[in-house]
């Protein structure tokens, strides 16, 4: 009895121990708030900060916020169009994600939070009451002895029918982006199922890779992130471009084929991208016809002077790629700085006599725009 006294008696100092030991907790903080009017308030806990601002895509610039006396900045601004937006704090000019959310944008560079908000009606990328398609994760054997990571989407059913084969659609994001930010960011998995569900696409596989290889070699090597290509199509964004290519053919696709069941010929499969990731899409796709049949470039071209170094058979035999290539998407907002290239790469087509199918949205280079082409190009694939 004495024992078990003891045992308690110092139980409970050491539980009164940790507890001093531990730092107190600040106030509960609840960001971002989103109200039914779309209006949201912001609140960030930093009692120490001299000036903290709201950075994010739905402002027009940083809007102030204020301290209260438990040191929580806030602010609320709105409404806001119902859609997906990154967001940010700057505090004292660091620019910070903010903590209270779990909702990150995936990126090497800049880190963004997220905010959803809703629509009266569901949008396209809303989470439904609709069967579901599976995410996953991937780790592959790569180029230079690397390990890469895919996140692959799987459609409702999947797991279902062990027979059943599907077509393939390769999504690849943009500059700086990862595998992860079609996903998190452009939602494909709702977009996908929300379309099926009703009946205005076909179910597919979805890939999801990395499209920075020589990033992932040198953090693998131990060595730094090299940084960005200065020029969209100089030597060094080509052959960055090239070495995604080679992954992708190399390794990504029999490693899919291998692993999915996937109907593994030209005719069922897809590939597009957003940005950096839509020329990667160009290059891979012109480079090697024999695999893809369906394209689609999301805010992203090549340059007349490139089309004709390196895939002159594009628009010197158009018969041939019109015969070969089901759909050449070239989509772009009115607003994008690559507003101009990509204008001018649609009227190289055209001058060539090449099929595409041009989409010119309002807005500007932003993810809301990527789920719109998505939601508008996905409905042709495989028809």
């Amino acid at each position: 009895m004495k024992i078990s006294t003891f045992n308690l008696i110092i139980s409970l100092l050491l539980v009164a121990g940790f507890a001093q030991s531990q730092p107190p907790r600040g106030p509960w903080v609840i960001s971002p708030e989103v109200y039914a009017d779309k209006s949201v308030t912001f609140r960030y806990l930093a009692p120490e900060a001299q000036v903290v601002k709201l950075s994010g895509q739905f402002l027009k610039a940083p809007s102030p916020m204020t301290k209260d006396a438990q040191g929580i900045w806030s602010v609320t601004v709105g409404p806001i169009a119902p859609d997906i937006y990154p967001y940010n704090f700057q505090v004292d000019g660091i620019s910070v994600m903010d903590p209270a959310n779990v909702a990150f944008f995936p990126n090497e560079r800049f880190k963004a939070s997220l905010v959803d908000i809703p629509g009266d009606t569901p949008l396209v990328h809303a989470l439904k009451d609709v069967p579901h398609g599976t995410v996953s994760y991937e780790y592959y054997p790569s180029v230079s002895g690397t390990t890469g990571s895919l996140v692959v989407y799987t459609p409702p059913g999947y797991d279902k029918n062990p027979t059943k084969k599907y077509p393939v659609f390769y999504l690849i994001s943009g500059t700086t982006d990862t595998e992860e930010t079609f996903f998190k960011v452009g939602k494909v998995n709702f977009i996908l199922d929300n379309l099926i569900a009703e009946n205005k696409a076909k179910p597919m596989i979805i890939v999801m890779p990395y499209g920075n290889v020589a990033a992932r070699v040198a953090e693998q090597r131990g060595a730094a992130k090299p940084a960005d290509p200065t020029s969209r199509d100089g030597d060094d964004a080509v052959s960055r471009a090239r070495a995604f290519e080679n992954d992708l053919i190399s390794q990504v696709i029999p490693y899919v084929d291998k692993n999915y069941r996937t109907e593994a010929t030209r005719d069922s499969r897809a590939i597009g991208g957003f940005s950096r990731g839509g020329g990667q899409t160009l290059r891979a796709a012109f480079g090697n016809m024999d695999k893809f049949a369906w394209v689609c470039s999301y805010s992203s071209y090549l340059s007349p002077a490139e089309m004709d170094k390196s895939f002159g058979q594009i628009g010197s035999q158009p018969d041939q790629t019109n015969k070969q290539l089901k759909l050449l998407w070239v989509s772009v907002g009115k607003d994008d700085f690559l507003y101009n290239g990509t204008t001018e790469f649609m009227e190289y087509l055209k001058a060539k006599k090449v099929d595409f199918k041009p989409y010119i949205s309002e807005g500007g280079h932003t993810w809301m725009n990527v789920k719109d082409y998505v939601a508008k190009s996905a409905p042709i694939l495989f028809r």
